[in-house]
Order: structure tokens, then C-alpha cells, then sequence
């Protein structure tokens, strides 16, 4: 284990803000590097320069959780229960199915936590540093603390580090920080207000060099390090039991209550009433216990959670655990990424500004379609000579580059800045031929973007003279920055001097386009005379500083990411269906905020733009009331997107959150659903997540949130359809207690099983594929309070469905004994050939009944003949299925002996053929009263 290193937040501060002879002196070490024996002696003080993993459970004890949930004690103590009951056969087939539930669990929901080994895997496994003054390269988990670290361009970073000399130097910090643009470094003391993440004379651990080379001193190392925080966080985030989970633990309780109280109330009734042995009533009791647990639940939510994550998948939604099905459905907040997920992740211009005219541009994307309007008329770089001179300017001050799509892909790719990217495309939509373009104006050289000038310039040479001169210099930057060094602007066909009045519009339309969200630059040109005597006479003296003065403005380019198109009605969706949805960004608040209200996340003048440095003055109960508003958190480090999911789960919210980078993998691990990019995502990332979008796209979260509540009301429904037979199979022993023993019970304890999980269960899983409600998404989500077992499901199911399948078993129980004498002769007694058609009629009357209940249950309210009689095909598959079932235990001889069945007369048939059609019509007349009183209440 690592001890503690010189990493308190003073120090950090200290770190940032001194030189790099400073920050080598607080470290205790020098620009020489350390010697190779303190290096040794720091290594035994702070340890390895790694990521310690937390102890986890076994693969032993994750497989043997799968059959421990309350459900599956319950079916363990009923198979232990009908053993003793001197039910066998019963007691086998139980552990049977607990066994094969269990088993297909554990394979659809094992994923190895590989959540730690995947960050392992970006940290590189070796290092360049300086030891003793000279250059080595060690094994990257031996770097401690003060030692001098190099890199360049292509290196993964091993450790936190203060830069000390740069040159040109970027690093890829999209897995830390979620910015997706290299990010220019350098080595300056930073002197305004910041945080530690986005201090430019830092690089990071796990973290990549984009470009240059640069000499740094290590500040932290392995757990200590920020990429360690996040892991460690991540680490010791413990899920909690999903939504369904918990539903099912009190499910469990509830039947377990259920089924032990009639167990000792018929019992008592056995003894005390009938006067049955105790022993006797004993096993009778138990026998009643056993046909009250519903041994098919657990598979038929299984199968049915595992049919929806297929479903799931075709809509580009890889589901990694099944009951993150269902936890979707329940969701009320969803914290969401801005790039990639709620926009295109392709930065488009739409806007130019010249000091002729606004300019429009359509099309989106990277895609190099669209046009540029200035009002009505489409204009191009043929028609106008300032725009000409903009594009193509801004062009030629660009380093990035525009790939087609390749391999089948319909997407362009950036190699380099985004930015960038999208001035190539505009320009191409303004009708400029870049490789023209870069074979007229040659560059010779190149001033690059720094974060304190706020701009690069490229110097290009002409063919033809410009201004008088046959060189000249492009500038692009800040706007505010820039116009400041214009004395001149180009307006329309020759420049002219720029005047106060002139500034003043440039800056109202620049704040203009900002309040919009928009990225805007300003392009700027000089033409290069050889008489211009503030220029040097060498090409190579050339300097910001004599080079980036008298410009002469030429416009705006206005640009952003737009949202995805179908994002907006997805938005309005969730607002329809009471989703909350709160953007939580790592951009700037005024482009979050654009965002946000151009796609209907907040409408509310009053909403709240939150930065990082604002939250992390605001206390727990100060976060608590901001959120219960509409809010937007925008410039946010890792900790505080898992501490604003924190605090929605104590207000007592279902929290789904996106993410796609290493520093989300704690909020995503901390959420109820964590939903991973699959396009833009990390391992990590997906690591920690429970769902994965191979698509990048919000929308295709809401569909998965509308399967989540489909998913809820089918396992409902099956629940309902289960929890049907269990009325007359109660009624059986009823008959027999109330009868005194006169009338042997009409239903055994196999033929009980057999309903149970034999001829119930596909009908059950059809149910699980049945299509949603057309209102699923127009009501407020389930409350984490409303119960699986609830009112409707025991009227409804236990007694009117249950009801009316108890008369038609007991009907034809009691016409096998009517057919063969009774009542002029005795009721047939067991292991009579009468007995043994009369409970196959009982049980061929459950089995007919449940064919007109499966119908049933496929609505609540609406008729099953608008929706298509056969329209589910897994139901009339079920049904086949079980009919096939009924028929095999009826006539094939040695089945006949297993479960006390034989065959029945063409009457008998008759009567059962009947049942599904008098069920199904009565409960169609049913729901029918039920539409009338609903719309007589709404008329009124």
C-alpha cells in the first residue's frame, strides 16, 4: 500500500502557481532528476506506481448468490417441504427449476469486474526519465514522486506531473476530463482562479501526449494520483439492490405470508374440523404451502427481462445486467453528457459575419453539403470577395484534417482540432477546392496557438500580389483579442480603417452569437511588404509579437455542435412521461446552456447554470434545492458528477446517468442505471456501466426507458396470469376439507406442479413479449413505493379471474363423476379409473381456463381484439405448447401413471373446448363496463 505523498490541496495550489524551479524545490528534487538512490529510498516510502485493487468477491461466492435470493429460499423450502410431505417427485422438480434458474442467472449477469484492470490497462509499462542527470527508461511503476519525466508526442502519461519546459506541446485529456480537443500546455505559473484538472502546466496520469515534447516533474503516482482517485472511487462504489430486486425480496415476503397463513389456517381446519391426524394435517398443510409458492416466477422474470434485453439490443442497447431492464422503466432523472450523446459531436459552423453581412449556413455535421445565404440568396466565394477572402483565410490557418468516410462508415473523420475541421467544411460549402487552395498559398511558417495570445498566425507565400505584397500572414482567435490588434477591416472589396463604431458592431455581434452557445472566432489577414520596416528582414525572426499587429479584420465564423434531431422530441417526450433530465457537461455554461434550452431540457427563465467552481462552495443541503429546479451543471471534475448523483438518490430519485470517459465511471457505477457510450466510450466506462449505447444516442435511451416500463407491467401481468391458477388449485383441498373427506381432492400435488411450471409457464413468458401500452410514456413513472402484488393483482387475478377458473375446473371434475353414475352412485375414490379422469378434467379445466386468461392478461383495460387477437406470437406459441402438454399427460399411457391422468370422452372435450371462449367473453364484457365508467367519469 501506498503512504501518504505531498498531495494536500495547498500543495497543489503551491505546485500550479510556483516556477518550475519552485515546484522542483517543494518537491524536493532539481531539473538533474533525483539520484538513483533517493529514487529507491522514495519507492519504499510512497510504493509502486500503480493501481492497488480491492479484494473481491470470489467467482465461488457470485455463483452461489444466484441461488440465495429470497425467492430461491422460498423455492428451497418448498422443495424441502414437499419431500417430507412424501412428495418426491414435487421436492426434485422444485430444486430442479431453482437449479436451472439460478444456473441461467449466473450466465447472463456474470460480468467479470474488470472496471480496474481496464484503467490498469492505460497506464503505460514503461517510462523515459532523468536519474542522476542522465536520461533512462524505467518501468513505469517505479516513478516516484520529484522524478523528471519525459515526453512527446505518442506517449501515454504514467503519472501526475508539473510541466517545466515545453514545446508545442498538447495532451489528450478526454479520458480524465470528457474534453475532447487536445488541450495546449505549457509551462507557466498559473495565476488565476482554476482547478486542478484544467491547469494547463499539468499533465495527468493515464492521459496521452497529442503533439510536441516536454520535460515534467512528477507530483503524484499511483493511487494518489488523480486517475488513482478515480479509481479508487470507483472501486468502492457498491451497487444496491435494483428497483425489480428489492420488488421481488417483498414480493417474496408477501407469498411467503400468504402461502404460511393458509397453510396453518387448513391445518387447523384438518384437525380441528375434520378431525384429521395431526401428522396428516401436517403434511396436508404443507402440501397446501407448496401449491401457494409460485415455482415458475423466477425463470418467467428471467426469461422475460433477458427477451427484453434482445429486444433491447436491436435498438442499440447492450443491456450488461437484466434487471437494469426493469430499473430503467422506474427512472425519474437522467443526468446526461451534452457532447456525442445529446448533440452530434461534430462541430458545424452556422453563422458568418463579415461588415457587409450576416451570413446563414445550412447542413450539419462534417459532411461538406449545404449552402450560405445571405437573406434569401445563396451566395459563394464566385459572388463575393470578402467571403472568399474569410474562407479561404480562415482555411489556410488551419492544421486539421478532413477524412471521407471509409470502410463502409457513413462518418467523416477529424484528424486534429474540430474546430478546424468545421472552417474546411464551410469553406468547401462556400465553393473553395482546399488542395487548390494550399498549392496557391504555400505555408512557410507558423506561429501557434498559445493560451495566452489567444490565436495562431500562418504565413503563406502568393503567386499573385494581395494588398501589395506577394506574402502574408492569417490570423484566427479570440474576437475580443484579436480586434483589439485590427486597425483595419476589409470591407467588401478592399480594406479600409477600422473605426470605433466598426468595433463596437463586430463585439455586439460576437456577444450575440455567444449567448446563442456559439463558438465564434474572428479571422484577420496582413499583408507582408519586404518595405514594412517593423517586420525583420529574416523570415525566421519572425515573432508574434512583430508579426500579430496592424491586422486588418476581414468577419466572425460562428460555429457549435448541433443537437441531434431527434433528440428534441426525445427531450419532450421524457418531460411528457415525468423524466427529469439535468445536463451535466464538462463545456463552458453559456453553450450548455443553449443547448439546453434549444432541445426543451430547461424552459424556465429562472433555471440555474451551475460551474464547478460554484458547486464546490455550495454545501449538501444548498445542492439539494438547486436540483430541485431546473438546472444545468456545466466545467464539472469527476467528483462532483458522482456527488450531484449522490444527492438525487437521498431526495429519493431512480438516477440513470451518462458517460463515456474515466473520470464518469464513478457517478456511473454510483447510479442506479450507468449508461456508457459504446462509439465515444472508455473501457472503463463501459466497465462501470450496466448499459452500453452503441449509438452515442439520447433517444435510444428513452426507447429503453419505454421498454423498462413495459417490461415492469408484463412481469405484472404475468404475475397476475401465474397467481390465476392458484385459486382453483387451493380449491381442490378446500373441497376436500369442506366435503370432510367425502370428496378425495380433485387435484394432486404433481398435477399442481405440472400447471405450475409446466403448462402455465411459455403461455406466461408470451406475455413478457407483449407490445406496451400506447399511454406507457404519457404517465409519471412507478413510485419506488407502489407493490408487484398490489390491489389489482388480488382482485383481479386471485379472485375474479381465479374465481371463474375454479368453476370450470370443478365443473369438470365433478361431470367425469356425473358421467360415470353420480350422484346414484358414490363419488369416485382414489385409485379409481373414474378418480383418475375426474382430476385430469380438473386439470385439463385449469389448463383451458388459463388459455382465455393469457388473453386476458394482455390488456387492462383496452379489448385484445383491437390489438390483434394472434398478434403475439410467443402467446399462440404458449398455448400450442401447453395444448400439446395437456394432450401427452391425457393419452400417452406411462405419463398416465406418473400423474394420475386418463383419457377422456369427446364430451368432455366439447366441455373443455368451450371454457377459453366463456372466459375470454366475460372479461372482454368486463373490461368494456370498465371503458364506459372511465369515460362517463371524464365526461363528467
Amino acid at each position: 500500500m501506498q503512504k501518504d505523498q505531498i498531495q494536500l490541496p495547498d500543495m497543489k495550489k503551491k505546485i500550479i502557481s510556483a516556477s518550475p524551479l519552485e515546484a522542483c524545490k517543494l518537491m524536493n528534487s532539481s531539473m538533474r532528476g533525483l539520484t538513483q538512490q533517493e529514487a529507491e529510498k522514495r519507492l519504499a516510502q510512497y510504493g509502486k506506481n500503480e493501481l492497488v485493487q480491492k479484494k473481491k468477491n470470489g467467482l465461488l461466492k457470485k455463483f452461489f448468490a444466484n441461488f440465495t435470493s429470497l425467492m430461491a429460499l422460498l423455492l428451497w423450502a418448498g422443495g424441502i417441504m414437499a419431500i417430507i410431505s412424501d412428495a418426491l417427485a414435487l421436492g426434485i422438480s422444485i430444486f430442479c427449476v431453482n437449479i436451472i434458474n439460478g444456473l441461467f442467472s449466473f450466465f447472463q449477469e456474470f460480468k467479470a469486474e474488470k472496471a480496474t484492470n481496464a484503467l490498469q490497462k492505460m497506464l503505460p509499462a514503461s517510462a523515459r526519465i532523468i536519474r542522476d542527470g542522465k536520461e533512462t527508461k524505467i518501468l513505469a511503476t517505479e516513478i516516484v514522486p520529484g522524478d523528471i519525466m519525459l515526453l512527446e508526442e505518442g506517449d501515454r502519461i504514467s503519472a501526475d506531473a508539473r510541466i517545466l519546459r515545453s514545446s508545442d506541446f498538447k495532451a489528450d485529456q478526454s479520458t480524465l476530463t470528457g474534453e475532447s480537443n487536445p488541450i495546449r500546455k505549457s509551462e507557466e505559473s498559473i495565476t488565476k482562479e482554476c482547478s486542478y484538472l484544467e491547469a494547463e502546466n499539468m499533465v495527468f496520469s493515464g492521459t496521452s501526449a497529442a503533439a510536441g515534447t516536454c520535460r515534467t516533474l512528477v507530483v503524484a503516482t499511483g493511487m494518489d494520483s488523480e486517475f488513482g482517485k478515480i479509481a479508487n472511487l470507483t472501486q468502492n462504489t457498491e451497487k444496491t439492490l435494483s428497483p425489480l430486486q428489492k420488488e421481488l425480496n417483498i414480493l417474496t415476503k408477501q407469498i411467503a405470508l400468504i402461502s404460511f397463513s393458509i397453510g396453518l389456517v387448513f391445518f387447523l381446519i384438518a384437525t380441528f374440523l375434520v378431525k384429521d391426524p395431526i401428522m396428516e394435517s401436517f403434511l396436508f398443510a404443507l402440501g397446501m404451502i407448496v401449491a401457494f409458492i409460485p415455482e415458475g416466477l423466477l425463470p418467467a422474470v428471467t426469461l422475460s427481462l433477458a427477451l427484453s434485453v434482445q429486444r433491447m439490443a436491436k435498438e442499440h442497447a447492450l443491456v450488461k445486467k437484466l434487471s437494469a431492464v426493469e430499473t430503467l422503466g422506474c427512472t425519474n432523472v437522467i443526468c446526461s453528457d451534452k457532447t456525442g450523446t445529446l448533440t452530434q459531436n461534430e462541430m458545424t459552423v452556422n453563422h458568418l459575419f463579415t461588415m457587409r453581412a450576416n451570413l446563414i449556413v445550412t447542413g450539419e455535421g462534417y459532411k461538406p453539403e449545404g449552402e450560405i445565404k445571405d437573406g434569401n440568396t445563396v451566395i459563394n466565394i464566385q459572388k463575393s470577395s470578402v467571403l472568399e477572402l474569410l474562407l479561404g483565410g480562415a482555411t489556410l490557418c488551419c492544421n486539421a484534417k478532413l477524412l471521407p468516410p471509409q470502410d463502409g462508415k457513413e462518418k467523416y473523420t477529424v484528424l486534429g482540432d474540430p474546430t478546424e475541421a468545421a472552417i474546411s467544411v464551410v469553406a468547401q460549402k462556400g465553393g473553395i477546392d482546399l488542395d487548390s487552395l494550399n498549392l496557391r498559398y504555400p505555408r512557410i511558417m507558423e506561429l501557434p496557438f498559445d493560451s495566452t495570445r489567444k490565436r495562431m498566425t500562418t504565413i503563406h507565400q502568393m503567386q499573385e500580389t494581395f494588398d501589395g505584397s506577394n506574402r502574408i500572414a492569417f490570423v484566427k482567435g479570440a474576437p475580443q483579442e484579436l480586434v483589439e490588434l485590427c486597425s483595419r477591416c476589409y470591407d467588401g472589396s478592399s480594406s479600409r480603417e477600422i473605426k470605433e463604431e466598426d468595433k463596437k458592431r463586430i463585439m455586439e455581434a460576437n456577444d450575440h452569437y455567444a449567448k446563442d452557445g456559439l463558438r465564434v472566432l474572428a479571422v484577420a489577414y496582413r499583408p507582408l511588404n519586404k518595405e514594412d520596416r517593423s517586420l525583420p528582414t529574416s523570415l525566421h525572426e519572425y515573432t508574434a509579437e512583430n508579426v500579430e499587429k496592424n491586422l486588418t479584420f476581414i468577419g466572425l465564423i460562428a460555429m457549435q455542435d448541433p443537437p441531434r434531431s431527434e433528440v428534441k422530441d426525445a427531450v419532450a417526450l421524457c418531460r411528457s412521461a415525468g423524466i427529469k433530465i439535468i445536463m451535466i457537461t464538462g463545456d463552458y455554461g453559456l453553450t450548455a446552456e443553449s443547448i439546453a434550452r434549444k432541445i426543451g431540457i430547461i424552459q424556465s427563465p429562472d433555471a440555474k447554470v451551475i460551474s464547478g467552481s460554484e458547486l464546490a462552495t455550495m454545501d449538501d443541503d444548498a445542492l439539494k434545492q438547486v436540483l430541485q429546479g431546473e438546472v444545468v451543471f456545466a466545467r464539472m471534475a469527476p467528483e462532483q458528477k458522482y456527488r450531484i448523483v449522490c444527492a438525487l438518490q437521498e431526495l429519493g430519485n431512480i438516477v440513470a446517468v451518462t458517460g463515456d470517459g474515466v473520470n464518469d465511471a464513478p457517478a456511473l457505477k454510483k447510479a442506479d442505471i450507468g449508461i456508457a457510450m459504446g462509439i465515444t466510450g472508455t473501457d472503463v466506462a463501459k466497465e462501470a456501466a450496466d448499459m452500453i449505447l452503441s449509438d452515442d444516442n439520447f433517444a435510444t435511451i428513452v426507447r429503453a426507458i419505454e421498454e423498462g416500463r413495459n417490461v415492469y407491467n408484463n412481469i405484472r401481468k404475468f404475475l397476475r396470469y401465474i397467481f390465476d391458477s392458484n385459486t382453483p388449485e387451493a380449491a381442490a383441498p378446500v373441497v376436500y376439507l369442506l366435503s370432510k373427506g367425502m370428496i378425495p381432492v380433485p387435484l394432486t400435488i404433481l398435477q399442481i406442479l405440472t400447471i405450475d411450471i409446466g403448462t402455465d409457464m411459455v403461455p406466461a413468458l408470451g406475455l413478457g413479449a407483449e407490445q406496451g401500452e400506447k399511454q406507457v410514456m404519457q404517465k409519471p413513472p412507478r413510485s419506488i413505493k407502489e407493490r408487484l402484488l398490489n390491489k389489482n393483482v388480488i382482485v383481479v387475478g386471485f379472485l375474479w379471474y381465479g374465481l371463474l377458473g375454479t368453476l370450470f375446473a370443478l365443473g369438470g371434475y365433478f361431470l367425469a363423476n356425473l358421467l360415470n353414475g353420480w350422484p346414484n352412485v358414490a363419488i369416485a375414490q382414489e385409485g379409481t379409473t373414474v378418480y383418475a379422469q375426474a382430476t385430469t378434467m380438473m386439470l385439463a379445466g385449469v389448463v383451458f381456463s388459463q388459455i382465455g386468461m393469457v388473453m386476458n392478461n394482455r390488456t387492462d383495460y383496452d379489448s385484445v381484439l383491437k390489438r390483434g387477437l394472434f398478434s403475439n406470437r410467443y402467446i399462440n406459441a404458449g398455448i400450442i405448447i401447453e395444448l400439446i402438454l395437456i394432450v401427452a399427460i391425457i393419452y400417452i399411457p406411462f405419463l398416465n401413471d406418473i400423474f394420475n391422468t386418463a383419457p377422456i370422452s369427446w364430451l368432455e372435450w366439447l366441455y373443455l373446448l368451450c371454457i377459453p371462449f366463456i372466459v375470454f367473453g366475460l372479461e372482454e364484457l368486463r373490461k368494456k363496463i370498465l371503458r364506459n365508467i372511465k369515460k362517463r367519469k371524464g365526461e363528467h
